[in-house]
Parts: C-alpha cells; structure tokens; sequence
C-alpha cells in the first residue's frame, strides 16, 4: 500500500506523457463493422504511384494484393491520383488501368516549373491534353499549388490568372480536376496546449502555418472557389471535404457551385464527430459527395472504418486502425446513410464524372 500511495503520489506530481496515454473506453457499445461496402463501390482518392515515396518505390508493390482486398471489401476500382506527366504516367498506366481495366483510373498533374518560361500556361494546357489523350481521367491538384509553387516572382495560387488556361482546358477536355488546397484549419493556429492537433504538429513540425494563420488558410479557400465560380464546365472535386472543420461554409458553396464536389478522403475523422450536421450535408447534395480513403497503402481494416461510418449508426469509435489516433484524440459516430445516399456517395457520383466525353 505504501509504494502504492508512494506511485500515485509521483504521477500526480509528474502526470503520464500524452504520447504514452492510451486510454480504453468503458463503454459497452456494438460494433456493426460491415466486412463489404454495401454497394461495389469506386475510392476516389487513394495513392499508388511513385512519386510521395521518399524511396521511389511503388505506393502498392504488390497490385495482387491490393486487388484482394479490393475484392474483400467490394472496392470494385480506385483512382490513382498519382500519374503525373510523360512516362511517369504511362508506367502508372501500363502498371494499373491498361493491366487491369476497369479497376484502376489514374490522374495526371502538370509540371508548376513550366510557369517560368514565356509561354507557361500554354504549355500546362499542351501538357494536360497529351495526358489526356494517353489515357489520364482526371487532373490532380496537390496543395504545393497556393503553398510552394513559384513563378514570374511571386507565390501561385490556383486563382492566379497563369492557371486560368488549366482549368478552362479540364472543362473542355471533359475530365474531373480533384484539387488539395490549404491543409487542417489547426495547422494555421499556433501551436500551443490548445491546439487540437497539437500531437500531430509536434510530430511533423515543418506542417505549421502558423504564421500565416488562419487568413491564409481562407485565402487559400477562396481561390479555389474563384476557380470554380469561373469554370462552371469544370468539374471539381475538392479533396479532404474541402474545410471538414465548417460544414455549413462546405454546403454554402455546393449551394452556389453545381460543379463542386468533395470527397471524404482522410475527412471521415471530421465528419464523424459532427454526424448531425454531416448527415444532413449528405442528404442535401448526394450527388456530390464522393468516398475516398487516402490510405496506403491500402489497407481492409481502414476502408471497414470508411464503411463504418457511412453504413452504420454505431457510436464513439476510432477513426483510424492506429493504436493512437495520429490526428486528434476524438472519437467518430455514424451517419446511417440511406440505400440511394450510399450508391451515390459509394458508386453513381464517381463514374459520371469519371465517364469518357462523348
């Protein structure tokens, strides 16, 4: 008893570390985990190329093992927004959509560095048809876009008007443009005790924005929508819910834009803790809200989650298959979404923007 009290004492005084916290919830709650999305369904947003391999390597080394769990889970084909440009592309293609059609839709990006040469926004554009015409089914838009990109002198946002010719040439080309823009609302506060990712922030620190703070953060929101505004042809899929943090903003700009979409890559951790309002977003634009996982590489158990949370009501379960959430210490709910919901956000709302120009 002694050494007991003596134990207390000391972790009163000194506390456990956050990192090594790991409480267990006492709640006797169901788990109605599906095993299979409910319909064969199409992830928007999953990364199998090279190129955010620091090693170089492929994302999925084995395509046979991904296509069992794709078939495990009822993923009948994922988006591949890893192709980038020349023979990157076509070795994406050759490795995924031309081995395995159907199964498999690969975006192309551009190279930002052609914006330096007189003729920039003409070359993006010549770039963007030969990816297109060699099979790419999207352009992907990654955040260096608004936070690193460079050109002329001066930092580019997608508004800036050296893009404008990019995005009007999506719309004429028929194919989807899914855009990343800024990153969590956290990561432009400071990085202080009440920062909600502050975990995450101390882990990765070079992700703060601090300085920008939350101004940027909304500049970089709204030059997205500028270029929806100005493209209505375009198609765009903002990637990670857009601003997950504020979903009436997210349903204000669906509302205004009938061609702005989201996906739900890496947002469900946002999604879930607010299921009311998600819920209701989804019910009011079905045909704009897309599944994506932004997991790889791809895993059954973190897809199951995905379904989870739009199949079922089950309550307080962790987003994520990590022993301690990465992201924040939260804890996500069901939305119970209906049959016709579930096809579109799982199946209908991908293959039309993913269907080839007549």
């Amino acid at each position: 008893m002694v050494a007991a009290a003596r134990w207390v004492r000391r972790w009163q005084a000194l506390g456990p570390r956050l990192g090594r916290y790991t409480p267990v919830s006492t709640l006797v709650l169901p788990d109605n985990t599906p095993a299979r999305a409910a319909v064969p369904a199409i992830d928007f947003h999953t990364h199998l190329g090279r190129w955010l391999n620091p090693r170089g390597d492929w994302m999925e080394p084995d395509v046979g093992r991904l296509l069992a769990v794709m078939d495990s889970t009822n993923v009948a084909s994922m988006v591949n927004l890893d192709g980038r440009w020349g023979q990157e592309l076509e070795d994406n293609l050759d490795r995924y959509d031309r081995a395995h059609p159907g199964r498999f839709f690969t975006f192309c990006h551009v190279d930002w560095s052609l914006l330096d040469q007189p003729n920039g926004p003409d070359l993006l554009v010549k770039s963007l048809q030969r990816s297109v015409a060699a099979g790419a089914r999207g352009l992907k838009i990654w955040k260096d876009l608004g936070l690193w990109v460079r050109a002329r002198g001066h930092q580019v946002l997608p508004d800036d008007p050296l893009v404008a010719p990019l995005w009007e040439a999506a719309g004429a080309l028929g194919v989807p443009v899914l855009a990343h823009v800024a990153d969590p609302a956290a990561f432009f506060l400071p990085v202080d005790r009440r920062n909600e990712r502050l975990e995450e922030l101390l882990r990765f620190p070079s992700g703060s924005r601090q300085r920008g703070g939350l101004p940027e953060f909304h500049r970089l929101l709204s030059s997205l929508e500028n270029v929806v505004g100005s493209n209505p042809r375009t198609q765009v899929v903002a990637a990670h819910g857009f601003h997950g943090e504020d979903l009436g903003h997210v349903g204000a700009v669906m509302r205004e834009h009938p061609n702005f979409h989201i996906d739900i890559g890496w947002a469900h951790l946002q999604l879930g803790r607010q299921p009311r309002a998600a819920s209701a977003l989804i019910s009011d634009y079905p045909d704009r809200v897309l599944l994506g996982s932004d997991v790889y590489p791809v895993r059954a158990a973190a897809l199951r989650t995905y379904f989870r949370l739009l199949e079922t009501a089950d309550e307080n379960f962790t987003y994520t298959d990590e022993p301690v959430p990465g992201s924040g210490r939260w804890a996500i709910y069901g939305l119970a979404l209906g049959p016709e919901e579930l096809r579109q956000v799982y199946q209908a709302n991908a293959s039309r923007l993913l269907a080839r120009p007549t």
